[in-house]
């Protein structure tokens, strides 16, 4: 099982996570925000707002949207450098 550590928005319906085993994957969630708890997420200023529970080791929302890490690992492409996708967000 997987858990994530860390998360950080990246663009539209994509986010940086970084898991338990250290591996950094992005993630575009936007094919997965079907159903009526991830209606909201569809707003990116709300998506924007995901976070680390660390109860439960995943990524969360305000109003209890979350996703399996195990889900999460296996739809991620692996980010071999993600410091560049951080630096970029500052430009």
């Amino acid at each position: 099982m997987h858990f994530v550590e860390d998360v950080t928005y990246i663009s539209e319906y994509k986010l940086l996570l970084t898991f338990e085993d250290g591996v950094a994957k992005l993630v575009d969630l936007k094919p997965y925000l079907d159903g009526e708890i991830f209606e909201p997420l569809k707003n990116i200023d709300y998506f924007k707002t995901a976070h680390v529970n660390t109860d439960i080791d995943t990524i969360v929302w305000d109003n209890n949207a979350d996703l399996s890490p195990d889900f999460l690992y296996e739809v991620g492409v692996v980010e071999s450098d993600p410091q560049r996708l951080i630096d970029q967000l500052g430009k």
